[in-house]
C-alpha cells in the first residue's frame, strides 16, 4: 500500500507567491512493503479545490496516467495567471494496479511582469546613506474581504504593517544583485483588513555607503495589495505618489556604520518622535509629506518572488549577568552573557522614563575589566552599538534594533537609571528560517557537543544569504558557501538558500567570466574590487553538490551557463606549453586561514586541481543535459590539464604533487585534495594515501575537508575519526575543549569565533560515522557505509532527501556484534557496505533474527535484500526501500 506525503511545488510547501510559468509538482511516498514502488502517476490542476473532482472541464490540466517511477511532473497546461490560488492533486498506482490519491494541495502565484501596477516611491529630498523613511497609506474597503494578497519589495529593508499588525519578517527582502534581480515578498493579509477604513504602514531602511554585503542601488518601496470581496468585486491599493511619508520619525538618519565594511547602521531611535497612531487611519496626514517617484533605475529591476524563507527569531534567550552592575558617568552599566555567540539583537522591556537613553553595545568577548570592548570580532569599532531614547508616555517600553543582524555573546547595557532586573533583557537569536531536517547523536557527549556547535554556527551564518561570519563581514563567498553546503544540505531545508548563492554570483559575473570575491557587493568600490581565482572554481563544485543532492536537471541547466563562462575564462588563459593555468591577478588562496602551502613560481597546484575538478564537473553536467559537444570538449581539456599537472608538478618518486611550480614542498592538504579528486595515477594511489596519512596535520579549514574525507574513504577511518574527536590543538575538538559554543575561523583562538565554513564535521559525522551517502543524483540510490569507533556505543543520524528521510542507527549489543537499523524511503535503493579487519572478519548477518549470510554464503532469500557479496574484508548488501534491522556478528564473538 502506498501513501503520498509531503507534496511540493518547485520544492516548496504551499508557496504563496510562486512566479514560475512552469511549476514542478513533486511528492514523497511511503509503503507498507519493502521495495514497493509506483508503477504510474498522474497530476491534476484546477482553479478550485472542487474543480479537481469535476469531470465537466473545470480541471485546468490533467497529465493523464504516466507510467514509470516518477516522483515529480512539470506543468504542461495553459498559461497561469498572477495572484491566483491553484489546487493540485497527485495520484499514483502500485504494481498491482491499486490507485492512491493525496489530499488536494494548493499553491499561489505571485505577480508576473505585466501584473505590476505599483510605482517605486521614496521621500522628497536628496538620497542619503543610512536613511529611514516611514510610509503610510489609508484607504477604504467598501465590502467585506474574502481574500487579500499583498506584494512588497524595498531597497534595502522593509518592515511592513497592516492596521498596526506586523506582517513582514526580518531582513526582508534578502539582498540581491540589482539591477540584475530584485526580490519581492507575498503575504496573505485577509484577516488583517476590515470593511471600512484601513492603513498600511512601512518603514524602509536604505543603507547606501557601498558596503560589502549588498548593492547600493537606489532607495525605494514597491507595494501592491489585491483585495477580493464577498460581492465579487476587487480592490487594488498600489504604491504611488498618493502615499505619505512622516516628517518626524524616531530613527536618526545618517548614523555611523557599525562595522568597518559598512554592513549595518547604528539604530539611534527616539521613541518620543513617533506617534503610535501612525499605523492607524486616525493619524493626521497633515503631519506627512507626499511620497515622490523613486529613481527610474528601480523600474528596470526584474522582480522575482523570494523563494528562501525570511529572517525570523529562532530562539529567545534569557541572559545571565556577567559581573555586578556598575555606577559610572553614563549611569548604571551592566554586562549580560547570552552563553554563546548568536546572530540577532537584544530586546529591552523597561519601565519608561521620558528622555532616558539606553545604549546596547555588543561583542564576542570581554576586555580585562569585564566590559564590552569597542570592536567587532577582531576589528576596532567604536560604533557597534544601538540606542533607544524613551518616550515615557506610561507603562513598559519594549524595543529591539532589528533592522540588521548583530553577532555577539555579550551585551553591555548603559544609561538606564537603575540596574536591570531578570526578564528585562532578552536575546533574540535570529536567522533565515530554514526548517531543521537532519539529526545526529551518539554515545559521546564530546562528539554531540561538536555537532551542536556546528549547527549553532551554521544557524548564525545564514542571514538572507550564506555568509562567512555574522559580525565583521556578513559576506557571501563561493568557497565558504561550498564548505557550508556540507552541513546545510544534510541538516536543513537549504536548497533555496544555496540556489540563491549560485544565482547571486551569476548576477555578479564579470564580463570576462570570472566572479567578484563576494557577491552581492559593491564590487566597483576600491575596498571590494578584489578577485580570488581559486574561489571562482567553487561555483562548479557547489553546483554539482546541489545537483547530486536534488537530482534537479532544471537547476543544473539554470546555472550551467555561468559555470561554463567561468571555466572558459580560466582555460582560455592556460599556457600553450604546459597546459597549466598561470598565476594571474587577484588574491590566490590554496588553503586558509594562515596556510603553509607555498606559492612559488608561475603555477599553483591547488588552482590546477580545482580547475581540473571544474572541467570534469562541466563534462558530467554536459552529459546530463545532453550537450555532447560540450562534454567532449571538457573531457579533452580535463585530460590535457591533468597531463600538464602530472608532467610539471608531480614527483613520480615521492608519488606526490609539489605545492607549486617553484616549490619543493609537498603539502599534506594539497595532495589530499588531488588524491580525493582522483587526479594522481591509479598505480600510485595507495602509496600517496599512505604518505598523506603519515604526515603531521598541517591542513587548515579549506584543505582539511578533502583530507578527512580521503582518510575515511581509503580505509584510514580511525585516523579520520581521531582528527574529528581529538581535544588538543589543532582541530575542532580543541575549540570544544576550550568551551567554544561556535566554531572559530581557523584552529587558532584569534579573529572570528563564529565561522560556519568550519562546520562541515556535522555532515562528516552523518556521512561517515553513520555512513549516509548519496549513490546517485537525487538519492535514487544511497550508500550506507558506517564506521564503528571503539569509543562509541551507538550512533544515529537522519538525513533528508527528495525521496524522504534516511535513518540509520547502530549500537553495540551484548556478547559482541553490532545492531544496524536502516530506513530507506520508498523508491530508494541502498548499498550497505560493512568493513571488517582481517583479524576480525564478519562472520554472519541476520535481519530481524532471520539469518541472511554466513561464512561467505547467502543462506536464504529475504524480502528487500537483493544481494549480498564479499570483497576481501568488505561485505556489501543491496537493499530495496524499507526498514531493516541487521545483526552483524564478527568471528570469535559469542552469539
Amino acid at each position: 500500500m502506498l501513501r503520498i506525503q509531503n507534496p511540493r511545488v518547485n520544492g516548496l510547501n504551499a508557496p504563496p507567491g510562486l512566479d514560475e510559468r512552469v511549476p514542478v509538482f513533486s511528492w514523497q511516498l511511503t509503503g507498507t512493503r519493502r521495495g514497493e514502488e509506483p508503477a504510474a502517476c498522474r497530476v491534476k490542476v484546477a482553479s478550485t479545490k472542487a474543480g479537481l473532482r469535476s469531470e465537466d472541464g473545470e480541471v485546468l490540466w490533467d497529465s493523464g496516467k504516466r507510467c514509470g517511477h516518477e516522483l515529480s511532473l512539470s506543468y504542461e497546461g495553459p498559461a497561469l495567471r498572477g495572484n491566483r490560488r491553484y489546487w493540485w492533486q497527485a495520484e499514483v498506482w502500485d504494481c498491482d494496479g491499486s490507485r492512491y490519491a493525496m489530499e488536494p494541495a494548493w499553491w499561489e502565484t505571485g505577480l508576473f511582469s505585466g501584473d505590476w501596477q505599483a510605482e517605486w516611491i521614496w521621500r522628497a529630498g536628496d538620497i542619503v546613506i543610512n536613511d529611514f523613511v516611514y510610509f503610510r497609506k489609508t484607504f477604504e474597503l467598501g465590502a467585506p474581504v474574502v481574500r487579500a494578497k499583498l506584494f512588497v519589495s524595498a531597497h534595502h529593508i522593509v518592515q511592513l504593517y497592516v492596521n498596526g499588525q506586523r506582517v513582514s519578517g526580518f531582513g526582508s527582502p534578502a539582498p540581491t544583485g540589482v539591477p540584475r534581480r530584485k526580490f519581492y515578498l507575498a503575504y496573505d493579509v485577509t484577516s488583517l483588513l476590515s470593511h471600512g477604513a484601513n492603513c498600511i504602514g512601512a518603514c524602509v531602511h536604505y543603507l547606501g555607503g557601498s558596503g560589502q554585503n549588498y548593492v547600493d542601488g537606489s532607495p525605494g518601496l514597491l507595494l501592491q495589495l489585491h483585495a477580493e470581496h464577498a460581492d465579487g468585486s476587487e480592490s487594488l491599493v498600489a504604491s504611488d505618489r498618493s502615499w505619505r511619508t512622516l516628517r518626524r520619525i524616531p530613527h536618526r538618519i545618517g548614523t555611523s556604520y557599525q562595522q568597518n565594511r559598512r554592513l549595518s547602521a547604528v539604530e539611534d531611535y527616539d521613541g518620543g518622535q513617533l506617534d503610535p497612531r501612525w499605523l492607524t487611519p486616525a493619524y493626521d496626514d497633515s503631519l506627512c509629506d507626499p511620497a515622490v517617484a523613486a529613481s527610474p533605475d528601480c523600474r528596470a529591476w526584474p522582480l522575482m518572488w523570494q523563494r528562501l524563507p525570511e529572517g525570523a527569531e529562532l530562539e529567545l534567550i534569557q541572559p545571565t549577568a556577567a559581573g555586578q552592575p556598575r555606577k559610572g558617568a553614563e549611569g548604571w552599566v551592566q554586562v549580560f552573557d547570552a552563553g554563546k555567540i548568536v546572530s540577532g539583537w537584544p530586546r529591552i522591556t523597561l519601565p519608561g522614563k521620558a528622555g532616558v537613553t539606553v545604549q546596547l553595545r555588543y561583542a564576542e568577548s570581554l576586555d580585562p575589566d569585564g566590559r564590552v570592548p569597542h570592536q567587532v570580532c577582531n576589528e576596532i569599532s567604536h560604533s557597534y552599538f544601538d540606542r533607544y531614547t524613551m518616550h515615557g508616555r506610561g507603562g513598559p517600553e519594549c524595543w529591539q534594533p532589528d533592522f540588521s543582524y548583530k553577532a555577539f555573546r555579550y551585551v553591555e547595557v548603559s544609561g538606564y537609571p537603575a540596574p536591570l532586573e531578570k526578564g528585562q533583557l532578552t536575546i533574540c537569536a535570529a536567522g533565515t528560517d530554514m526548517e531543521r531536517t537532519g539529526h545526529f547523536r551518539c554515545s559521546s557527549a564530546f562528539i554531540n557537543k561538536l555537532y551542536d556547535v556546528c549547527m549553532q554556527t551554521q544557524r548564525n551564518n545564514v542571514l538572507g544569504q550564506v555568509v562567512d561570519c555574522p559580525h565583521r563581514e556578513q559576506a557571501q563567498y563561493l568557497a565558504d558557501t561550498d564548505l557550508q553546503a556540507e552541513a546545510l544540505l544534510y541538516n536543513f531545508e537549504a536548497v533555496p538558500v544555496l540556489d540563491k548563492t549560485l544565482g547571486d554570483f551569476a548576477d555578479g559575473q564579470l564580463p570576462d567570466g570570472t566572479f567578484p570575491f563576494v557577491f552581492p557587493s559593491n564590487y566597483l568600490h576600491p575596498d571590494f574590487n578584489l578577485r580570488i581565482p581559486e574561489w571562482d572554481l567553487h561555483y562548479a563544485t557547489l553546483l554539482w553538490k546541489l545537483y547530486r543532492f536534488t537530482g534537479d536537471r532544471q537547476l543544473l541547466l539554470r546555472h550551467y551557463g555561468p559555470m561554463r563562462q567561468m571555466i572558459d575564462a580560466y582555460i582560455s588563459g592556460a599556457s600553450p606549453e604546459t597546459r597549466l593555468i598561470p598565476v594571474g591577478d587577484g588574491w590566490h588562496i590554496s588553503d586558509w586561514p594562515y596556510p603553509t602551502v607555498e606559492h612559488e613560481g608561475e603555477f599553483l597546484t591547488v588552482q590546477q586541481i580545482k580547475a581540473w575538478q571544474a572541467l570534469r564537473i562541466a563534462a558530467e553536467a554536459a552529459d546530463v543535459l545532453g550537450k555532447a559537444e560540450d562534454q567532449e570538449m571538457y573531457e579533452r581539456q580535463a585530460a590535457a590539464l591533468r597531463s600538464g599537472i602530472l608532467t610539471l608538478l608531480y614527483d613520480p618518486f615521492r608519488k606526490l604533487l609539489r605545492d607549486s611550480s617553484g616549490s619543493q614542498a609537498f603539502h599534506q592538504g594539497v595532495n589530499a585534495l588531488a588524491i580525493y579528486a582522483g587526479l594522481l595515477p591509479e598505480e600510485d594511489r595507495e602509496a600517496a594515501v599512505e604518505a598523506v596519512a603519515g604526515m603531521p596535520w598541517e591542513s587548515r579549514t579549506v584543505l582539511s575537508l578533502p583530507l578527512v574525507r580521503l582518510l575515511f574513504e581509503e580505509g584510514r577511518s580511525e585516523l579520520a575519526y581521531q582528527l574529528l574527536s581529538k581535544s588538543d590543538n589543532p582541530g575542532w575538538g580543541y575549540m570544544i575543549a576550550q568551551g567554544a559554543e561556535t566554531l572559530w575561523e581557523g584552529w587558532d583562538d584569534i579573529e572570528s569565533h563564529c565561522h560556519a565554513w568550519n562546520g562541515y564535521p556535522a555532515r562528516l559525522l552523518q556521512e561517515y560515522i553513520c555512513g549516509i551517502q548519496s549513490g546517485k543524483p537525487g538519492f535514487a540510490e544511497a550508500r550506507i557505509r558506517p564506521f564503528f569507533p571503539d569509543e562509541l556505543e551507538f550512533a544515529e543520524a537522519a538525513v533528508p532527501t527528495v525521496r524522504g528521510s534516511i535513518n540509520v542507527r547502530w549500537e553495540r549489543v551484548l556478547r559482541g556484534g553490532i545492531r544496524l537499523r536502516v530506513t530507506l524511503p520508498c523508491t530508494m535503493k541502498g548499498l550497505v557496505v560493512l568493513d571488517s579487519r582481517p583479524d576480525r572478519p564478519i562472520a554472519s548477518i541476520a535481519d530481524r533474527d532471520e539469518p541472511v549470510w554466513e561464512d561467505g554464503a547467502i543462506l536464504r532469500d529475504v524480502p528487500g535484500i537483493a544481494g549480498c557479496r564479499l570483497y576481501g574484508t568488505r561485505l556489501e548488501l543491496e537493499l530495496l526501500s524499507g526498514d531493516y534491522e541487521l545483526m552483524i556478528r564478527y568471528a570469535g564473538e559469542g552469539l
